[in-house]
């Protein structure tokens, strides 16, 4: 698939086949993941895979809008090491961009599947605290990581539908707002 076209018709997916996604396939995903970009090359991210059949369909109970996880063929959680993210914590400046980086590595993963025929639906952990502390207790997650998305994936029981056109060029402002 070429670039763009995957830019342009990547949809969220929420339906899948009942058919595993090969581990290689996994690991090409998530190596193009890894090529995303990060605040002082830092690389924080980690990537977690699970294809337990009980753990994605109790998922819900820890984010709500999760629930057709349960028919994916797998979830990757995308996390962020705190201790490795490039961040500021002194007394007149915190700040970290472990979600920022997390992010476009995010962005990579659903763009990569996608290019490989295989849907994703993209989930949020961070922000929401409830969520992230869930994560962390149910998946044995060491206090140094954060989770930052869900990302189900499998191959689409149906095509998106494509949305109406997204280019607004009213949205661009040339020198001055």
């Amino acid at each position: 698939m070429e670039l763009m076209e995957g830019l342009l018709t990547r949809r969220s997916v929420r339906k899948y086949q009942d058919k595993p996604i090969a581990r290689e396939t996994i690991e090409e995903i998530i190596r193009a993941a890894q090529f995303a970009p990060t605040a002082h090359n830092r690389q924080p991210w980690e990537f977690l895979v699970i294809d337990d059949r009980e753990f994605l369909a109790d998922l819900r109970h820890i984010q709500r809008w999760t629930s057709f996880a349960k028919d994916a063929a797998c979830v990757v959680i995308v996390c962020g090491d705190i201790e490795k993210s490039f961040n500021r914590n002194k007394e007149d400046e915190k700040w970290s961009f472990i979600d920022v980086d997390c992010a476009i590595a995010t962005e990579n993963l659903l763009l990569a599947a996608w290019a490989r025929g295989i849907g994703t639906c993209y989930c949020g952990a961070a922000p929401m605290q409830r969520v992230v502390d869930a994560l962390k207790e149910r998946l044995h997650l060491p206090d140094n990581i954060r989770p930052f998305a869900i990302v189900p994936m499998g191959y689409p029981a149906e095509t998106p539908k494509q949305p109406e056109e997204r280019y607004h060029p009213e949205k661009i402002h040339w020198g001055k707002w």
